[in-house]
């Protein structure tokens, strides 16, 4: 059945419709929600979460644009969520020496959803392990089982991924500044 077909089905409720949608979206959410979140109870949830909303503001998509985008953006808020209420304090405890530097104003203005943005722009690697040990939990230990590296090399990329952040968010002070 054609994509189209399938959310007039569930525009209008039909349970087979909603099936289909959530078997051709599922997988790829997933897959997003990993990147995130390392568990995948917690990521199955999200997805949930997610596709949940999708049904109930199925009615506020226009046709513009990619519905998959559209979905990924409700998706996305549904991780931002989940990771805002698992932990309140991740940014002062991912910055804590540079929060208290002169320069912290730039960190006031993070949320979490910015910090996930940031995330996106450093290297995978680092994003990765920064995500598994700064908002999962994991220790080094579990992240080097889980990833097949040394201990020392995930300290070293989580190190990495701090200095990364810390650097997007002055170059987004320095633009603020400069604006």
């Amino acid at each position: 059945m054609e994509l189209d077909n399938i959310i007039a089905g569930c525009k209008k409720n039909d349970r087979n419709c909603q099936e289909q949608l959530y078997r051709h979206f599922f997988p790829m959410m997933m897959s997003m929600c990993m990147r995130y979140m390392g568990d995948t109870d917690k990521a199955a949830a999200i997805v949930n979460d997610g596709l949940l909303k999708v049904y109930t503001k199925l009615d506020q998509y226009q046709n513009k644009g990619s519905f998959e985008g559209w979905v990924r953006r409700i998706v996305f808020r549904s991780i931002s969520d989940a990771v805002r209420k698992d932990s309140n304090y991740l940014k002062f405890m991912v910055f804590e020496e540079f929060e208290k530097s002169s320069e912290s104003s730039a960190l006031s203005k993070l949320y979490e959803e910015d910090l996930l943005k940031l995330i996106n722009k450093i290297p995978t690697a680092s994003g990765d392990v920064f995500i598994m040990y700064a908002i999962n939990g994991y220790t080094h230990k579990e992240i080097a089982e889980r990833r097949g590296i040394s201990i020392g090399t995930s300290k070293w990329h989580y190190s990495e991924a701090r200095k990364k952040l810390q650097e997007l968010i002055l170059q987004g002070e320095t633009n603020i500044n400069a604006g």
